[in-house]
């Protein structure tokens, strides 16, 4: 089982990701004004956004989501692959990352690309977590659930801390152009929240083409979609099968965490999120 691969204190999954993509990702990839990054930590949401915000620029038709590979529409800057697609296709580009704040290209804040930061209960973050990685070959993976959440307190898991990762972006949180929105906002009110992106994307959709990003981009259809559930990745990385789109639900911690679990995380979370007023963050 591969171990991760480190860059400056963050852990990755070393089979798609090199040091010399991380550190040139960071020091040399140009941002450009008319770019949109899809930016979460681990397991929020991300392929969910993807989907939501290639159907805005479609306008509501499934073709382009339908006929094009997921990682082709919205490249992972910071993987090999991802890092040469964008470098070698005329912009504007959409792109999706997990890069902590400290590594992500230092042109973006002097440019006007659009960022929308998806944040995520973090219990809910572990859990799915968990039973994504447990069974990849991409690297270690934990023998329970505890040990799991032990690793992610101490952030040895892929991309780091969670609580670094929030408290790194939400610093930019009061910029234009930087949108923050929750997994639990967009699943409790999804229309909602998809014609908040299409205002900060500066997009404007017809009721029906509305209608059609909410349809192509529920669970169920993502799920059956061969070109967004991730099924087709080969399967010495998951010899049973991806396990992309388990639930698409908030909560689920409840059913996985204990008494002493939930408390001691609780003790945690509290520490080291003291800088935020707990309003901040909807699940709380």
């Amino acid at each position: 089982m591969a171990e991760y691969l480190w860059f400056e204190g963050t852990p990755f999954p070393p089979l798609a990701f090199k040091t010399e993509t991380i550190r040139a990702c960071r020091d040399k990839f140009v941002m450009k004004d008319e770019d949109t990054v899809i930016l979460t930590y681990p397991k929020s949401g991300t392929n969910w956004l993807v989907e939501i915000v290639c159907l805005i620029h479609t306008k509501g038709d499934p073709k382009w989501i339908q006929s094009v590979f997921s990682w082709r529409r919205s490249p992972c800057l910071e993987s090999n692959n991802g890092y040469a697609l964008l470098e070698n296709t005329e912009g504007p580009h959409l792109m999706k990352s997990h890069l902590p704040f400290r590594l992500f290209p230092k042109s973006l804040f002097n440019s006007k690309a659009k960022v929308i930061y998806v944040i995520r209960n973090p219990r809910d973050v572990l859990v799915s977590g968990y039973f994504f990685w447990k069974d990849s070959k991409l690297h270690k993976h934990p023998k329970s659930l505890q040990e799991y959440l032990e690793w992610f307190i101490e952030g040895n898991v892929p991309y780091g801390s969670w609580f670094e990762h929030i408290r790194g972006w939400m610093s930019m949180r009061e910029r234009d152009n930087f949108l923050v929105l929750s997994y639990e906002e967009l699943k409790k009110d999804t229309r909602g929240t998809i014609e908040k992106i299409c205002q900060f994307l500066g997009k404007k959709l017809e009721p029906e083409e509305l209608d059609s990003v909410l349809q192509n981009s529920s669970f169920q259809v993502m799920k059956d979609n061969k070109m967004s559930n991730f099924s087709l990745v080969p399967t010495h990385y998951f010899p049973n099968g991806v396990l992309l789109m388990r639930k698409g639900i908030s909560g689920d911690w409840k059913n996985h965490f204990t008494v002493a679990q939930a408390e001691a995380f609780n003790k945690i979370f509290q520490e080291k999120m003291a800088c935020f007023p707990p309003e901040f963050f909807p699940w709380e």
